[in-house]
């Protein structure tokens, strides 16, 4: 089928383009490659440099009468949306919307909307926390992204636009960026490659749900083949803090570095874990790579790459 997916350039949108090429779908990738990079294009997908907030994503989705949506552009930067929540706003809403009612006017069949699994939830009364969990964003981000499955809802609900959303939970794995906010897997495995020292946030106990970037893809691949919608979780239900995170990562990378703590992280979430029982029942989707054999992989693809992103 033809599937158009914004965000194809980023690190988690490659690698399911790539998924998608693999599995025989022709792809067309939308990226205006703000954080996204060229050498993670797939050469067999089209291309098409564009921000989904530019009125041209309609004359693109109604030329191209994709099958699928994909939704994987975004401002996904927590801090920024703290420090300029209009911009989040513009990206993550009013670009979420433009693409909506593109697929609305194209007939597209189906939507895969990429939700956060950490963010949405804010502070958990519930550990893992399920699809029903309360959802009380402490972020503009995950105000955005909540703001973004409730669009895709209204245009089910209105216009007969299937969506699945899609909450991810901390997801790691070769091509995540280490620059900027981005990923503490990242930014460990060059630090650590280079021997470069360390810092953890605060006492390193607060504890995330790392979900490796192959079984992410694999996840947007059964999402073709249902018909169910709505919310579905994607992580591994497991909890691990970060002092445990950087003991596994010396062990992958030869353990030169020099772990220290800095001060806490304002407003950082303490625990962070999804339950992801509804994509096995349903999607029939479980996470298979574990947490030690993922991050060797990670280390492997920065290590081959001199230590860098």
């Amino acid at each position: 089928m033809r599937i158009l997916v914004t965000g194809g350039a980023g690190f988690i949108g490659s690698h399911v383009v790539d998924a998608y090429v693999a599995a025989g779908h022709e792809v067309i990738v939308v990226d205006d490659l703000s954080t996204g990079r060229r050498e993670n294009l797939n050469p067999r997908a089209r291309f098409h440099q564009l921000d989904i907030t530019d009125p041209a994503v309609l004359d693109l989705v109604r030329d191209a009468r994709p099958a699928v949506l994909n939704l994987h552009a975004a401002q996904m930067d927590v801090r920024r949306s703290v420090a300029d929540p209009l911009f989040d706003a513009r990206v993550n809403i009013l670009g979420t919307v433009n693409l909506l009612e593109g697929a609305r006017r194209a007939n597209v069949r189906r939507v895969l909307f990429v939700s956060s699994g950490g963010a949405v939830y804010g502070e958990q009364e519930a550990f893992p926390a399920p699809e029903s969990h309360p959802t009380n964003p402490v972020s503009p981000y995950g105000v955005s992204k909540r703001a973004g499955e409730l669009y895709a809802f209204f245009y089910q609900a209105e216009y007969q636009l299937p969506f699945v959303a899609l909450r991810y939970a901390n997801v790691y794995g070769p091509r995540q960026d280490p620059h900027g906010e981005a990923g503490v897997v990242a930014i460990f495995s060059g630090r650590m490659l280079r021997a470069e020292p360390v810092t953890v946030n605060g006492d390193g106990k607060q504890t995330r749900d790392y979900v490796y970037v192959g079984d992410v893809a694999r996840a947007n691949l059964l999402a073709l083949e249902s018909t169910a919608t709505g919310p579905f979780n994607i992580g591994t239900g497991v909890e691990t803090d970060v002092n445990a995170l950087a003991r596994l990562l010396l062990e992958a990378t030869g353990g030169r570095s020099q772990v220290g703590h800095g001060p806490a992280k304002p407003g950082e979430q303490r625990r962070s874990v999804v339950d992801c029982r509804r994509a096995a029942e349903v999607l029939g989707w479980r996470p298979e790579v574990s947490l030690a054999d993922g991050l060797g992989r990670t280390v492997e693809w920065f290590r081959e790459r001199g230590g860098g992103g």
